[in-house]
């Protein structure tokens, strides 16, 4: 990539991290492209050269907070910490996630979720899935998940529950129920064991 192509990379990113911010703190609705261009110090000119439109931008910051969201999880799996600390380290994660997304931005996300089904689809299909199953693989070998409980099983559950929460009665409801939903995914209605406190 030469000089010209870093520096126009950077300036696409800088838009997008300062549209992500202001919509994570206001929502998609109440900003403009006038104070994302402030915020992301360049002229709305610019913004719409890039982007052609407040609607491609607002796609494609939902992509570039996908992708943080996907780092940010691999990065945890990725770790050297045991079973029960990447579930907490998850938890912890999602819940934070959840206290600081405007609800504005988050039900876009969801109805962007419930409606590219291909691009979901196929990022949990061949990145989020094949992961998840080793992480639940790890916890088998360390003996904090049932070893008799088939992967199939787990799958099934998972793709349950995202198939549920792609229903718009749904996700329009699930924002503060996160944590405890994250909760039952990976400890489910018994709870923590007390070695795992």
């Amino acid at each position: 990539m030469d000089g010209f192509q870093r520096r126009r990379e950077q300036k696409k990113v800088s838009i997008l991290e300062a549209a992500l911010a202001l919509f994570l703190k206001h929502g998609v609705q109440k900003i403009s492209i006038a104070e994302i261009a402030k915020q992301a110090k360049v002229s709305q000119v610019t913004i719409y050269n890039y982007f052609d439109s407040k609607h491609n931008l607002v796609h494609e910051v939902f992509l570039y907070y996908l992708d943080l969201m996907k780092e940010q999880f691999f990065q945890i799996l990725d770790s050297q910490m045991t079973f029960p600390e990447k579930i907490k380290q998850i938890i912890f994660t999602k819940k934070e996630v959840a206290n600081n997304i405007h609800e504005d931005f988050y039900q876009y996300i969801m109805k962007e979720y419930s409606t590219d089904a291909n691009y979901f689809e196929k990022l949990y299909e061949e990145v989020a899935l094949p992961r998840l199953i080793d992480l639940f693989n790890q916890g088998k070998q360390q003996r904090f998940v049932d070893p008799n409980l088939s992967n199939e099983a787990i799958i099934f559950f998972i793709q349950a529950m995202n198939k549920y929460i792609q229903r718009e009665e749904v996700y329009q409801r699930i924002l503060p129920l996160t944590e405890d939903i994250m909760n039952l995914v990976f400890y489910g209605i018994m709870g923590k064991r007390e070695e795992e406190s």
